[in-house]
């Protein structure tokens, strides 16, 4: 008899295709941003009803929502978890916002140089993008202001702040778990874990983020990630149930957008997992390249509205060509100068914490 393999038969192994994933998610972010910054229908927005950005970054929210989870569950320490997020995200970002204010703004604007400098609206965006925590501030002084898609420098940075979102709520349902939930048996203490979870959503989505559709959705297929993580051990991989979903997908098209709707949110994150692991063979090569994804989503709209300010009418495939092209070397440059030392300082900055954790349990319990 075949043996079934479940998601958690894999969810340990490195040998995957996240990278290749995440990387085909940002070029598609990209290949949207080209007709947008255009002022162009997209095809596939205009017959599915959502674009081909949107689901990439559906697809980048349930890959994080998976992996983070693994990543916390493993650690079981919420100062390393938090380490790993903010080496992940913020060196190859401030890198790239200091590009975008002292290089890109220095070259492009309309304004002379001293102005240019001067004015606090260069800083503000210099904070704002660095920090994120604050909101995106998406124009610099003199910039863009005469593209088709005018003024705005970074228009993908935005799902950023709601991806911190994601990772602070997880820590704190993660601890809930961890320090309430699991320590005190008590029904009044468990309805308090949940009551606080509801109370952290609520204050999160009604007061902290403008947009709240764009955080439900996001909400909605990062935790949907977290779910197939901790489902692991009961969820199987199997051809026959990936050819099905993917045919129930196609067919609800046809019946109605609400339909089709409802049977992408719930085949997306089994569909993607799936292809995370099962397919093998020379796909499994690029892991060994790196992963330039970040890098892509994080560089590709500035570069494709530098583009655009040099020739405003530049057809879309063209834009995405050279756009492409332009932006995988600063990509690439990012994984191997900023991003991959980063994480390597992670590393050994959690060697020399776990030492130091170690020394203050013994002095507790002596």
């Amino acid at each position: 008899m075949r043996q079934m393999k479940y998601l958690a038969d894999f969810s340990q192994s490195r040998d995957n295709n996240f990278n290749l994933i995440r990387l085909l998610a940002a070029l598609a972010v990209l290949f949207g941003h080209s007709y947008a910054l255009l002022r162009q229908p997209e095809p596939l927005g205009a017959s599915l009803g959502m674009s081909i950005g949107s689901i990439a970054v559906d697809l980048f929210f349930v890959t994080s929502g998976y992996l983070v989870t693994g990543s916390l569950i493993t650690r079981q320490k919420l100062p390393d978890y938090f380490l790993a997020r903010v080496m992940r995200i913020f060196p190859g970002l401030i890198c790239m916002v200091l590009l975008s204010v002292f290089a890109l703004g220095a070259v492009f604007t309309s304004l002379p140089a001293t102005s240019y400098f001067s004015s606090s609206a260069t800083y503000q965006y210099l904070f704002k993008c660095a920090s994120i925590v604050t909101g995106i501030w998406y124009t610099l002084p003199g910039l863009f202001e005469h593209n088709p898609y005018p003024a705005a420098v970074n228009g993908s940075l935005w799902t950023l702040l709601y991806e911190l979102v994601m990772y602070a709520l997880l820590a704190v349902f993660w601890g809930l778990h961890a320090y309430v939930w699991k320590r005190y048996r008590h029904w009044l203490a468990r309805v308090l874990v949940l009551a606080f979870s509801a109370l952290a959503i609520y204050v999160v989505r009604h007061h902290y983020l403008l947009n709240m559709a764009e955080f439900d959705r996001m909400f909605f297929m990062f935790f949907s990630g977290a779910a197939y993580f901790l489902l692991r051990k009961h969820i199987q991989l199997k051809h026959g149930f990936a050819i099905g979903t993917m045919l129930a997908l196609v067919l609800s098209h046809y019946i109605n957008p609400q339909v089709f709707t409802l049977a992408y949110y719930l085949s997306l994150p089994y569909l993607l997992l799936y292809l995370a692991y099962i397919p093998a063979g020379r796909l499994r090569m690029y892991n060994r390249v790196g992963d330039y994804s970040y890098g892509v989503y994080i560089y590709a709209f500035p570069i494709q509205q530098a583009l655009l300010s040099l020739a405003p009418q530049m057809p879309v495939v063209i834009l995405t060509v050279f756009a492409t092209a332009f932006t995988m070397i600063f990509s690439i440059s990012s994984w191997h100068v900023i991003e991959e030392p980063a994480m390597r300082a992670r590393l050994w900055l959690t060697r020399r914490w776990k030492p130091q954790q170690t020394n203050l349990d013994a002095l507790s319990k002596g």
